[in-house]
């Protein structure tokens, strides 16, 4: 979240395509029917040509595209959070994505508008540690999503696994532990090293300590998934790690013998900085917080495949001292249950182009059932919560709302989350990348932004060719259609993301930093920042700085630093010359 200054566009391109369609179109709207003339409006997009008029902020025309549906009308109002409203990114929505698509560039191109795409990344990119893979990356954030620096050092967090076990890069998920990185704050990305100057620290949490979430139930190994981590308070070193507890039980070929255990878990912690690192201290206990219940949000024994991870946790400013939490959830129903309803498929009476619930009952769709959760904390430790009526659902849409944020600005609650192409249901397409919906409060009817398509970053995407893997290329697709994923938006519109593959090479370390810029229900790539649009790998700045000169002091006693007269005069002087 954030409260971020936009600046005023500084030109407008001609409108003068969109009044001469107009004008052509007057003699048969006079004279046909309302579904033909709302036809005869709309202006379709062609090569090199911003769809709607050329607007700085294209993407908040809702008009629709000649030949697809309509959007679905959505209000943004407000409901209480702790109310049972649900807001849907219906079928009618995510269409939207493939009628802005162009569906005649050559093969191998991006098909998607130019502004919601994110550059290319180079194929000679640099690797963030030669030992680890990367991942899934979060910051170190207030109760606000603040991004803060500690005692001169910005530091980060990520999904690690080790290069040199054996395993590929496509094996990582179920070896994952949470490392930390961190680096010397306030230095330009023109002095930093080109992977961006991160240094690694170690695994956040003590070997094995997770496993006692799972004690007295089977597994065969562990993992940790994403999650967030909170500076309780800017004036001390106390922190609060929300991360997704992972428990698999596997047989010796890798299948499942029943389905893994997703556990939603706080541990809290300490941290420590000198002149030198920061390290960790704590993470040795590990408190259950939410198991999927069935009943609001899908469980295993529902649909073995289901999702449930990555909390998000923030307070309201309309609900001061009341901590929220976002998450990834499944609608809660059994799994191949046809149960996709004329709201989830949100098109408007007497569309000529929308679907019966029947035909999409009969193309398989129902098994797409993504959700974003909600949460809220019970207590001021955050060590009880209790779960919300969901916020927003997909069902018939999409199967993963990945890594959910709630951001705030000028008053708009903004969900960011990111899904893949593969996890789109029959019948609806879209890229890897970040999806955003907004609203007036927690609880809206959240109106998905950019067409109301929903897209706000996506990878060059040609939706004309088959989608392929990033382990199985189609050699006909854009060979940068997997190039970045796991997007997290930080303050300011700032983006990080990790490499996947470009042009057949595999990732595993962050990708350039990217940034968008947001009016209201729309969004376009700022060209302008790094350069073309692409900032500095791992790009990650604090907008914030929290500065302990006393733990700064023990910190060093601690690490049995000679201490000077003048250790304040040295203390001050370093974290004032890292901000």
């Amino acid at each position: 979240m954030a409260n971020i200054r936009q600046k005023k566009p500084v030109f407008r391109m001609a409108v003068a395509g969109s009044l001469i369609a107009a004008l052509a179109s007057q003699t048969a709207f006079a004279q046909s029917t309302p579904d033909a003339r709302r036809e005869a409006l709309r202006v379709a997009p062609h090569p090199g040509m911003m769809p709607h008029a050329g607007r700085m902020f294209p993407g908040r025309s809702l008009a629709g595209v000649p030949g697809f549906p309509l959007p679905t009308i959505h209000t943004q109002r407000a409901y209480e959070p702790d109310g049972t409203f649900t807001a849907r990114w219906t079928r009618a929505d995510a269409l939207q994505i493939k009628a802005h698509s162009n569906p005649s560039v050559p093969a191998g191109q991006n098909s998607l508008p130019a502004q919601l795409i994110m550059p290319d990344i180079p194929a000679d990119f640099p690797t963030i540690n030669p030992d680890v893979w990367v991942w899934d990356t979060w910051t170190l954030i207030d109760k606000h999503a603040n991004q803060f620096s500690y005692n001169g050092w910005e530091v980060i967090f990520c999904l690690t696994a080790d290069k040199n076990a054996g395993y590929g890069f496509d094996d990582r998920h179920t070896h994952a532990r949470i490392g930390f990185f961190y680096r010397r704050a306030g230095i330009p990305v023109s002095r930093r090293p080109a992977n961006g100057g991160w240094i690694y620290g170690g695994l956040l949490i003590p070997e094995g300590a997770q496993e006692q979430v799972f004690t007295g139930t089977t597994y065969t190994l562990t993992a940790e998934w994403s999650g967030s981590l909170r500076l309780l308070d800017p004036n001390d070193n106390r922190v609060s790690l929300f991360y997704t507890d992972m428990a698999f039980n596997r047989d010796a070929s890798g299948q499942d013998i029943t389905p893994a255990q997703a556990v939603i878990t706080q541990s809290l912690g300490r941290i420590h900085a000198d002149f030198n690192h920061v390290w960790f201290t704590g993470f040795t206990t590990h408190t259950p917080l939410l198991r999927p219940d069935g009943v609001l949000y899908q469980n295993g024994a529902q649909n073995p495949y289901y999702n449930f991870r990555d909390p998000f946790t923030f307070e309201d400013p309309k609900h001061p001292g009341v901590n929220y939490m976002v998450f990834e959830g499944n609608t809660a129903s059994q799994r191949g249950t046809p149960n996709c309803t004329a709201e989830d498929l949100g098109y408007r009476p007497n569309d000529p182009h929308a679907e019966t619930v029947q035909q999409v009952l009969d193309s398989g769709a129902y098994y797409q059932e993504a959700a974003i959760g909600l949460a809220v904390a019970e207590n001021a430790s955050m060590s009880k919560w209790k779960f919300l009526t969901p916020l927003i659902s997909a069902n018939c849409v999409n199967d993963q709302t990945e890594r959910p944020q709630m951001y705030i600005k000028n008053g708009k609650y903004y969900i960011f989350t990111i899904s893949h192409r593969t996890t789109y249901a029959a019948g609806i397409d879209g890229p890897d990348g970040v999806y955003g919906f907004v609203g007036n409060g927690i609880r809206s009817d959240f109106q998905p932004m950019n067409y109301g398509s929903g897209l706000v970053l996506g990878n060059p995407t040609d939706l004309n060719q088959a989608a392929g893997t990033d382990y199985d290329a189609n050699p006909q697709q854009n060979p940068r259609a997997f190039q970045s994923y796991s997007h997290y938006v930080m303050p300011g519109g700032l983006v990080e993301s990790f490499i996947d593959t470009v042009e057949n090479r595999r990732g595993g370390t962050l990708s350039p930093t990217v940034k968008v810029a947001i009016r209201s229900d729309a969004s376009i790539v700022d060209l302008r920042y790094g350069n073309g649009g692409l900032g500095g790998y791992g790009d990650i700045p604090a907008n914030r700085a929290a500065i302990n000169v006393r733990a700064f002091i023990q910190d060093l006693i601690g690490q049995n630093i000679s201490i000077r007269s003048n250790t304040t005069g040295q203390v001050n002087s370093f974290v004032n010359t890292n901000q």
